[in-house]
C-alpha cells in the first residue's frame, strides 16, 4: 500500500474507493475522532481557553487502526468533508497521526464523481487553520455557554436543563411568536364578492368591491355593508375600464442547504433533519444498478448559488432534447447572486450527472432518496428553463358609481412551470382564474353581490421550513446547523411540534423569559448574529479566535455571577410540575420530577422525606381482555405500544391504539391505524372490517400510582 485517504463515511470511502482504483487505500474516520471531553468543561480559560481535547470515548479503536495504517502509507490524504467542520476533523487527524500542517495533503470533493474526485485529488492543499480556528472558536464559545448555563437553570428551573448559543434564540424567536398571537386582537372588515356575466355568456366571473372614483372604501361593519349593497340594488354594472398585459414568472434558483431543507419540509413533509441524511447520502455515493457507487448530488452544506460552466451546458443540453429550442432562456445560462454573507466555497446543490433523472435511477434508491433526489433535479433544470408567461386581464366594473375590480390569466406559455414550481408558506395564496373576453363599456349582469364578514388573523406559528427561513434572514446559526437546532429545541422540551406547527411550552417560555431576564445577550438575536459574523471574520482571518472568545466570556462571565447572587434563594415552578397530590407520608404537595427513566411523581419535601409514585398514561379506554385501564407503554428503544394496567395478570398488548368503538359486523374491539389516511379496523380472525378513521385521537393522562422501586421511577 503506498498511499492512504481518509474520509468520513464507509459509504463515501467505498464510493471514492471505486474512483481511485489500487493504489490507494480509503478509510472512513467516522466523522470526528477527538473532542472535548462530554463531561468536563475541557477548556482552561485562564491560558488563553486553551481546548484540552482526547480520543472520543469508543473510537480509541479506531484511532489506533488509523495510526496502522498511516504509518506503513507513503502518503495520506485527508479527504472529510468540504466545510468547517471537515477541516477541524483533518486538522484533528493531522495531530493524531502526527503529519506536518505545512504539507498539501488536504483534499477536497465537491462532487463524489469520477470528475470530482480527480479534480480534488489534483489539487492538494495545506489546512486551512482559519477554517479550523472558525470552528474552534464556536465549539469553545457553545461549550462555555452551554456548560456554564446549563447547571444554572437546572438548578432554577428543572434538573437536566441544557443551554445553547443557537437553540436558546431560536427558542426564543418562537416564544416572541406565540406572544405576539396571545397578545393579537382581531379587528372586524367586510368585503363584497361579486359575481357578473356578461352580455351573451353564461359564464359568471368573479370582483371584489374597491370602493369608488375617489378611492378605496374600507368596509368596517356589516351595517356599512349594507348601505352599500342597497346603493347598488338596481344598478346596471358594466365594465368601466380593460387593461391586458403580460406577466413574466422566473424560475427559482437551485437549492442551498436552507431553501432544500424549506421545500423538503413544504412539498415531502420531511423534517431537516430526515433531509440532511438523506442528501448526505445522495452525496456520498448510492449503488446505481449496472453503475456501482455513484454521488448523485453535489456537497449539501453550501449557501452558494454558483454553478459551475460543465453543469450549466449539461442542463442546456437536457433541456433542448427533452423540450425543444423555445424552453431555453433567451438571454443564455441564467446565474443567480448569491447574499451577501455567503460562503462561496462550493457550488449550490445540484445534481452531478444531468442524465441521471430521477426515474432512471428511481429501482436504485429508496423512496425517501428517490423523493428528495426528484426535488433537487427538477429545482436544477427548471432553474435553467425559460421563464412562464401570463397573458393577464385587470378590469374595473362599476356598478352605480362604485367600483369592483377583476383580475385572471390564461398561461400563454408554461415554460419551467412544465416541470416544477416552487412551494410557499402560505396557505392562502390569490387564486386567480381566466376571465372571459371582456371590453370597455361592455354590460353586465349580476349573478350574486354578497357581503361577508372577516377578522384580522394573527401571525401564523413557525413551521420548520418558516423557521428556517426566519432563521436565515436574521443570520443565526449557519444552515448546515439548522436540523440539529430545531431537533435540539424539541427533543429537550422546550418546544412541541402540533402538526406542522412549533409551539413553545411551559418550560421553553419559563426558561426564555429567565434569559432574557438574566442573560439578555444569549437570547439577543441581533448580538447572535452579530457573533456569527465574528466567527466568519475568524474563517477569514480578520479576528483572531482567542481575541473574540476574552471579548464574550469577560461580559458572560461577570452576568453569570451576578444572576446566581442575586438568585441564589428563588426556584421556578413550572405548572407543569405541579400536582394535586398530597404526599401520605408528610402532607406536603408532590411534584414532577425527571429521573433517566422518564417522569415520575416525588414529594416536595426531599430529602427529608422520600416518598415517590410512579406515572402511567391512560388512553381512556377499557382492556379488551379483563376491563382494566389501557396505558401507553414503551419499548426498551422507545416505540410506543399499548397494553393492560394489570400486566402482568392481563397480557394484552398492541401496536394499533384500541378504541372504544365496536366492529358493526362482528362485536370486537375497533383499533386505530395510524398513517396518512387512518382507519379503524378489526382484527377479529376472518372478519376483516374497516373504515376511515375520522375521530379525535383518546386524550391521554397521566396517572400516579405507587411506585415501590427507584426515586428514578
Amino acid at each position: 500500500m503506498s498511499k492512504l485517504v481518509i474520509v468520513e463515511s464507509p459509504a463515501k470511502a467505498k464510493t471514492i474507493k471505486k474512483y481511485l482504483g489500487p493504489d490507494y487505500e480509503v478509510v472512513a474516520s467516522m466523522g470526528h475522532v477527538r473532542d472535548l471531553n462530554p463531561h468536563r468543561l475541557s477548556v482552561d480559560i485562564k491560558k488563553k481557553f486553551t481546548p484540552k481535547y482526547e480520543i472520543i470515548s469508543g473510537k480509541e479503536k479506531l484511532a489506533d487502526e488509523l495510526v496502522k495504517l498511516a504509518g506503513k502509507s507513503d502518503y495520506v490524504y485527508l479527504a472529510t468533508d468540504p466545510d468547517r467542520e471537515g477541516e477541524a476533523i483533518s486538522w484533528h487527524l493531522a495531530y493524531l497521526l502526527d503529519l506536518d500542517l505545512t504539507d498539501s495533503n488536504r483534499v477536497t470533493f465537491n462532487e463524489i464523481t469520477k470528475t470530482g474526485v480527480k479534480n480534488g485529488m489534483a489539487s492538494p492543499r495545506k489546512i486551512d487553520i482559519d477554517l479550523v480556528n472558525a470552528q474552534q472558536a464556536r465549539r469553545i464559545l457553545d461549550r462555555l455557554v452551554g456548560y456554564k448555563l446549563s447547571p444554572f437553570l437546572s438548578q432554577k428551573i428543572r434538573k437536566g436543563l441544557s443551554a445553547g448559543r443557537v437553540q436558546s434564540v431560536a427558542v426564543r424567536i418562537i416564544v416572541d411568536r406565540e406572544n405576539k398571537i396571545r397578545d393579537f386582537k382581531p379587528e372586524e372588515y367586510w368585503s363584497i364578492d361579486a359575481k357578473f356575466i356578461p352580455k351573451g355568456s353564461r359564464k359568471a366571473f368573479p370582483a371584489a368591491f374597491y370602493g369608488n372614483a375617489e378611492g378605496k372604501i374600507k368596509i368596517e361593519t356589516g351595517e356599512q355593508a349594507q348601505k352599500l349593497l342597497d346603493a347598488m340594488k338596481d344598478a346596471q354594472p358594466f365594465v368601466e375600464k380593460v387593461r391586458n398585459g403580460t406577466r413574466k414568472h422566473q424560475p427559482a434558483p437551485p437549492f442551498i442547504t436552507s431553501t432544500l431543507q424549506q421545500e423538503a419540509s413544504r412539498k415531502l413533509g420531511f423534517q431537516s433533519k430526515r433531509t440532511m441524511k438523506i442528501a448526505q447520502e445522495l452525496y456520498e455515493g448510492i449503488d446505481i444498478e449496472g453503475m456501482g457507487a455513484v454521488g448523485l448530488i453535489t456537497y449539501m452544506r453550501t449557501d452558494s448559488l454558483r454553478l459551475s460552466e460543465d453543469a450549466l451546458n449539461a442542463a442546456e443540453e437536457y433541456i433542448r432534447n427533452k423540450w425543444g429550442e423555445k424552453y431555453l432562456p433567451s438571454a443564455g445560462h441564467r446565474h443567480f447572486k448569491s447574499r451577501s454573507n455567503a460562503q462561496d466555497g462550493h457550488e449550490a446543490i445540484r445534481p452531478t450527472t444531468v442524465d441521471l433523472d430521477p426515474e432512471s435511477v428511481r429501482a436504485s434508491l429508496t423512496s425517501d432518496q428517490y423523493k428528495l433526489y426528484k426535488l433537487i433535479w427538477e429545482r436544477f433544470i427548471a432553474c435553467q428553463m425559460a421563464e412562464c408567461i401570463h397573458k393577464t386581464t385587470q378590469a374595473d366594473i362599476n356598478a352605480a358609481g362604485y367600483i369592483f375590480k377583476a383580475s385572471g390569466y390564461k398561461v400563454d406559455f408554461d415554460g419551467y412551470t412544465v416541470l416544477y414550481v416552487e412551494s410557499t408558506d402560505s396557505s392562502d395564496e390569490e387564486k386567480e382564474s381566466e376571465l372571459p373576453a371582456l371590453e370597455k363599456d361592455m354590460p353586465l349582469r349580476v349573478k350574486e353581490m354578497l357581503p361577508n364578514q372577516h377578522f384580522t388573523q394573527p401571525p401564523a406559528r413557525y413551521t420548520e421550513a418558516s423557521l428556517i427561513k426566519a432563521l436565515e434572514e436574521y443570520g443565526i446559526g449557519r444552515p448546515s446547523t439548522y436540523a440539529a437546532t430545531i431537533s435540539t429545541i424539541t427533543s429537550r422540551g422546550y418546544v412541541k411540534r402540533e402538526s406542522k406547527t412549533l409551539i413553545p411550552t411551559e418550560l421553553g417560555e419559563v426558561t426564555t423569559k429567565l434569559m432574557e431576564d438574566r442573560f439578555p445577550k444569549i437570547v439577543n438575536v441581533k448580538f447572535t448574529a452579530q457573533m456569527e459574523q465574528e466567527l466568519d471574520d475568524v474563517e477569514g482571518g480578520k479576528t483572531g479566535w482567542v481575541e473574540l472568545l476574552t471579548e464574550f466570556y469577560g461580559d458572560f462571565d461577570k452576568t453569570l455571577k451576578e444572576a446566581k447572587e442575586e438568585m441564589k434563594d428563588v426556584k421556578i415552578e413550572l405548572e407543569e410540575d405541579k400536582t394535586d397530590l398530597i404526599c401520605d407520608k408528610c402532607g406536603k404537595p408532590m411534584v414532577v420530577k425527571f429521573g433517566r427513566f422518564g417522569r415520575f411523581i416525588a414529594c416536595s419535601g426531599y430529602p427529608e422525606c422520600k416518598n415517590i409514585v410512579k406515572m402511567i398514561s391512560k388512553i381512556g379506554v377499557s382492556c379488551p381482555k379483563c376491563g382494566g385501564d389501557v396505558i401507553v407503554r414503551k419499548t426498551k428503544k422507545g416505540r410506543e405500544f399499548y397494553g393492560c394496567s394489570n400486566y402482568p395478570n392481563c397480557n394484552f398488548v398492541s401496536w394499533s391504539q384500541p378504541t372504544d368503538q365496536k366492529c358493526p359486523q362482528c362485536g370486537s374491539v375497533l383499533f386505530k391505524k395510524k398513517g396518512k389516511l387512518p382507519k379503524l379496523i378489526c382484527t377479529a380472525e376472518g372478519c376483516g372490517y374497516q373504515r376511515d378513521d375520522d375521530t379525535e385521537d383518546a386524550v391521554i393522562t397521566q396517572v400516579a400510582v405507587v411506585a415501590k422501586n427507584s426515586p428514578e421511577g
